[in-house]
């Protein structure tokens, strides 16, 4: 077969589907009132138009002819037979589309099956589900999913929740985690404990961030003499200018460059 004739082929076929969709919205459009009172068989009325709808996308079908309730039903029904085939990106997006919560949290569930938490999380929250949303949490702070059980926790504002995780990772030198929680809920004390816990473990990346995010100028001034003592002339300088302490950032400027 020539490459024209694949392409005519190929022109043929995209038409086709074209011409299937139009007769399909045709039909449908004309038969509003039938499809509003379908029967309890819920969505049986789009069996025909949702595989041709399935094969054009999400993002290339336009149902504008349709009233709201009729757009809603059919975009619905393409959500349902997004989720039997497995494809729950396209999924939420069609439920987004409705402002369908209750499939959203569905999907949700179908990724927290999956273990795909992070994106169970993410659509848990666009379904503004903050029962699920706790439950996953406190699921994934027993399984040791820190990260995840401190995103969800975030979302829902669950401070308690928060302040346990941080103190736990504190207690168990998980301080990065620690300095993400303690930041999340503006604890300066806790920050600035977290602060002196790393520079007695030499953890001075995790040290500079706490003291800087508690904005504690007394203390980024003391760890810029930690800093100093290192060798570390250039993170000692900054530490002693977020302090203010100007005299010993023109110190080190003029003797150690």
């Amino acid at each position: 077969m020539t490459l024209a004739s694949q392409y005519c082929t190929k022109g043929e076929s995209m038409l086709k589907d074209e011409q299937i969709v139009k007769k399909i919205v045709s039909d449908i459009a004309e038969k509003n009132e039938r499809f509003i009172n379908e029967d309890e068989s819920g969505t049986a009325g789009y069996a025909k138009i949702i595989p041709v709808l399935l094969k054009k996308g999400i993002d290339n079908i336009n149902l504008s002819m349709f009233s709201d309730d009729v757009r809603s039903d059919l975009l619905n029904a393409l959500g349902d037979e997004y989720i039997r085939r497995g494809n729950l990106n396209d999924a939420i997006k069609v439920f987004i589309l409705t402002g369908n919560r209750e499939k959203l949290s569905m999907v949700a569930e179908g990724y927290e099956r999956l273990g795909l938490f992070g994106s169970a999380i993410d659509t848990y929250r666009l379904a503004n589900d903050h029962e699920k949303l706790h439950k996953i949490g406190t699921k994934c702070l027993d399984e040791g999913r820190i990260s995840d059980a401190i995103k969800s926790f975030i979302i829902i504002n669950n401070m308690e929740g928060l302040k346990f995780v941080g103190e736990d990772c504190l207690a168990k030198g998980k301080y990065e985690y620690a300095l993400e929680v303690f930041t999340a809920i503006k604890d300066v004390n806790k920050l600035v404990e977290l602060g002196d816990v790393c520079v007695k473990k030499r953890q001075f990346d995790v040290a500079a961030k706490a003291y800087e995010t508690a904005d504690d100028k007394d203390k980024l001034s003391e760890f810029g003499d930690v800093c100093l003592k290192e060798g570390n002339f250039e993170a000692a300088k900054r530490m002693y200018g977020m302090a203010g302490n100007d005299m010993m950032v023109q110190f080190i400027k003029e003797n150690f460059g």
